[in-house]
């Protein structure tokens, strides 16, 4: 993201404060930007801005450096982002760069420099420090195959100042990123409100002959007229297809009868949000479908109400795997002697659920916190319970995103239609 981000930069303040009433006493703690990635030949992905950078700045803009030392004794070196410096081939081959003036009004910060200057203030200050805060990934189901900016930065540094006391920010970012301020909310309500216009929009659009891809293909036109983007590789499974949890081939066509299951949702100002809808092809339900549908639904409204203060996840999880199991019997799908007979490391309701019924959402789809923690006021949570039963060909998976306050849950996409006969009169306009 090398334009300025068009919020209040009050926020990305209130994030740095938060961080460094972590930080001990002479305390130094360094963030950097992501990787440009490349494909084959000379290609490259987009950029992802990292996400506690952004966090802490509102600036994803490559080879972008965050410093923060709270008791610097130089007033000057208590926060210095460092920039890439433009130059005319730059603006001509890639456009523009954020100025010094565009970066301070974004993120906050008064002391913006560029990149060439930060070895000798890193030096200086690495010299000064009494404990030193490195970046990495520690998201617990991250599989990082590839060096990262901040591994080869840990990796320099370990060699050039071994007898420093180095320590890991991540365990800090979680904390402090895990409970959302009130603009995060704000950006996440966004991000939720285009979602809402995607889905309407393409539930007026399906019918039996059309084809996946024309189905995503009118989610983008929405999101991207919004100023938006897919906040993750969208799934549009019809029939069978939503019996693969992360189906993203997207090119089948959808047959009269078959239920189609959208997990398709958009990010703004790089905060996501995550929508799960199932719809009938035709725009009815059948007597079957119905079922199902009403079973997964009673289940995503009382796991909703379960998301209260002092809860875990854990605890949450076993709620909703007990209801699952509960309506699968209801179903059919299960019995009560294959229950009672069943190995307690492999519950029989796995068959037909085999997932988590939710997760944190923010910067990251499945965003960072220690989810071994207890809920808090402030977490926003993703709720997704799904039947998926194979034999039928068909499954049904139902989700939103709920903020959790002292007052209970709220739901941030309680305007999107979810109701059978929403669903119905919708589709049917």
């Amino acid at each position: 993201m090398s334009r300025p981000t068009p919020v209040d930069n009050r926020w990305f303040r209130e994030h740095r404060q938060r961080l460094t009433g972590l930080l001990p006493p002479g305390s130094l703690a360094i963030v950097n930007a992501n990787d440009i990635l490349p494909t084959n030949a000379d290609g490259t992905l987009a950029i992802s801005a990292n996400s506690d950078l952004f966090y802490l700045t509102g600036v994803g803009q490559e080879e972008t450096i965050l410093l923060l030392f709270p008791t610097a004794d130089d007033e000057k070196h208590r926060e210095i982002l460092f920039l890439r410096e433009t130059s005319d081939l730059i603006a001509t081959w890639e456009g523009h760069k954020l100025t010094k003036d565009e970066a301070r009004k974004v993120s906050g910060i008064e002391n913006v420099a560029w990149l060439s200057e930060f070895p000798r203030l890193f030096h200086r200050l690495m010299c000064e420090a009494k404990q030193v805060y490195l970046n990495s990934n520690e998201h617990k189901r991250a599989e990082i195959v590839v060096e990262t900016r901040d591994a080869r930065f840990v990796a320099d540094t370990r060699r050039r100042y071994p007898l420093h006391d180095l320590r890991r920010l991540a365990g800090l970012m979680h904390q402090v990123r895990v409970v959302k301020s009130a603009g995060e909310i704000e950006w996440i309500q966004a991000a939720c409100n285009v979602t809402k216009s995607g889905f309407e929009r393409v539930a007026r659009f399906v019918k039996p002959g059309v084809n996946e891809r024309e189905i995503e293909a009118e989610f983008a036109h929405e999101f991207i007229r919004n100023h938006s983007r897919f906040a993750y590789l969208p799934i549009i499974a019809s029939g069978a297809n939503a019996c693969v949890l992360h189906y993203v081939d997207n090119d089948q066509p959808c047959k009269n009868g078959d239920l189609l299951l959208l997990d398709v949702a958009a990010a703004k100002l790089n905060y996501n949000s995550d929508l799960t809808r199932t719809i009938p092809v035709n725009g009815r339900f059948t007597k079957r479908q119905k079922e199902v549908y009403n079973a997964v639904l009673r289940v995503l409204k009382a796991s909703i109400a379960g998301l209260i203060p002092g809860k875990r996840t854990k605890e949450w999880q076993k709620e909703a795997e007990q209801m699952i199991e509960k309506e699968c019997v209801d179903l059919g799908l299960l019995t009560t002697r294959e229950i009672k007979r069943q190995d307690p490391d492999r519950p029989a309701f796995k068959k037909h659920f085999m997932h988590g019924v939710g997760h944190p959402i923010g910067l990251d789809v499945h965003d960072v916190g220690y989810t071994t923690e207890p809920f808090a006021e402030g977490w926003v949570m993703t709720v997704e319970p799904a039947i998926y039963i194979k034999e039928e060909g068909m499954a049904v998976r139902l989700e939103n995103d709920v903020l959790i306050t002292a007052n209970g849950p709220k739901d941030l996409m309680s305007n999107i239609p979810i109701e059978i006969e929403a669903i119905e009169d919708l589709m049917n306009e």
